[in-house]
């Protein structure tokens, strides 16, 4: 845990002091508003939420002057200067902020500072050798933090965050819906990890909890293949890319995890591969969530397996499945693969904007239920987190949505079948009289 502390603090503020000064102010009597009273003037330094400083000239009272409980001037002299020993230590704004425990002083942080922090102390964070995050992700942060959030907000102090003005901000900056779920969620992200490290009170208002987002859209339309010009597409390829885009399809791993697979995790007498590991972008790391690892049946595609392996130079449990051809010792990237995949559907005239691997996992998800997999079943095989993510995947097809429409059709008409001579027999009574 990060304590809050004046280090912190002064770091997190751009290094904004108080003035420097040393008073010694002279002892005075007041006389003229009712019993008289020593005191004594002197300059207080105040942080502002905006990281200015405001000076005020104060009256401080030390005590009665004459009277029952009267002090010399002797004494007066000494209670001022108790006084003034913290207030001529030159206090930073930190320190006064750690003192008084102000959240407008907290307000005096800037965001690029805190997000520093964020990016240092999380996401490139590594315990034990291993990242706190994975891969991919930390690649997404930086990148968003970078080249959008920063540029816009790092010398904003925290005081001065508005949700109207990060909402427009947004807006304009995104071309995405998801994409400006991200940058809210990463900005929301360092408000809450600052609040656990405690450098920012719980009673500091996360701005972006104000930050509303319109409803979701999206910038592609959700497709996959039909069956039929899925063959006609994986015709067209030739292995490794076709095992490759066959192992996406029919068991709705991710690319990463297949271009990941070493040999000791294919399961041939088993008929199954296990995630335990990926390869994104040439980076070999755990899995992309903890329901990610996973064992997932091949089913025919064991065969298929059996003769790839067999046909590898080097066949050794920690060999790659999916090598490079070039350098045996390094795993396939996921970019020939994709590349291949584009081409055969642009051969058969059924690409579009967004195909790739992931369409092939999408299909596999939206063809796992309509055979007769629960929404759970295929959440739990395709490694999602829950079954919302699972809903976001599936593609209610209009074939599909016509064979359910005829379903419907056929129990309406089955009944009516069913109830056809009492209707005949009503209207028959109906005529006759």
């Amino acid at each position: 845990m990060i304590a809050t502390n004046e280090g912190n603090l002064l770091t997190l503020t751009g290094g904004v002091r108080l003035k420097q000064r040393v008073q010694h102010p002279k002892i005075n009597e007041c006389k003229d508003r009712g019993a008289p009273y020593w005191f004594f003037r002197y300059w207080h330094d105040e942080l502002l939420a905006d990281g200015a400083v405001k000076t005020t000239r104060k009256r401080h009272i030390i005590g009665p002057s004459r009277g029952p409980n009267a002090i010399g001037k002797k004494q007066a002299e000494g209670a001022r200067d108790a006084f003034l020993s913290e207030l001529n230590a030159a206090p930073t704004a930190c320190e006064a902020a750690i003192k008084a425990k102000k959240p407008a002083e907290f307000g005096a942080i800037l965001f690029g500072k805190l997000a520093e922090m964020w990016r240092s102390d999380f996401v490139e964070r590594e315990v034990g050798g291993r990242a706190l995050i994975a891969t991919s992700t930390r690649a997404k942060y930086v990148n968003h933090l970078e080249n959008h959030i920063l540029p816009r907000w790092k010398d904003t102090r925290l005081a001065e965050f508005r949700a109207k003005d990060l909402l427009d901000w947004l807006q304009t900056e995104c071309e995405s819906w998801h994409m400006m779920a991200d940058l809210r969620n990463i900005m929301s992200g360092i408000f809450s990890k600052a609040q656990e490290w405690e450098i920012l009170p719980d009673t500091f208002a996360n701005p972006m909890h104000r930050v509303k987002l319109s409803r979701k859209w999206e910038v592609r339309e959700k497709r996959i293949l039909t069956e039929d010009q899925t063959v006609r597409v994986l015709s067209r390829l030739e292995d490794p890319h076709l095992l490759i885009c066959e192992t996406c399809l029919d068991t709705g791993t991710r690319i990463s995890e297949v271009t990941g697979l070493r040999i000791k995790r294919v399961d041939i007498d088993q008929g199954c591969i296990r995630i335990e590991q990926r390869n994104w972008r040439g980076d070999i790391d755990e899995p992309k969530t903890a329901r990610s690892r996973r064992t997932l049946a091949l089913g025919s595609l064991t065969e298929r397996y059996r003769s790839w392996i067999a046909s590898l130079k080097h066949r050794d449990p920690e060999a790659w499945v999916f090598p490079q051809g070039e350098d045996l010792r390094q795993p396939m990237w996921d970019s020939g693969v994709r590349r291949a995949l584009k081409s055969a559907a642009a051969a058969e005239g059924c690409d579009f904007p967004g195909l790739g691997t992931h369409s092939l996992r999408r299909a596999n998800i939206t063809w796992r239920q309509e055979v007769g997999g629960s929404s759970i079943e295929t959440s739990q095989i395709a490694g999602h987190a829950n079954t919302k993510i699972t809903e976001e995947y599936t593609v209610v097809q209009l074939r599909r949505q016509e064979e359910l429409t005829r379903r419907i059709q056929g129990k309406r008409l089955k009944a009516g079948q069913r109830l056809q001579p009492k209707v005949v027999e009503i209207k028959g009574t109906n005529t006759a009289a």
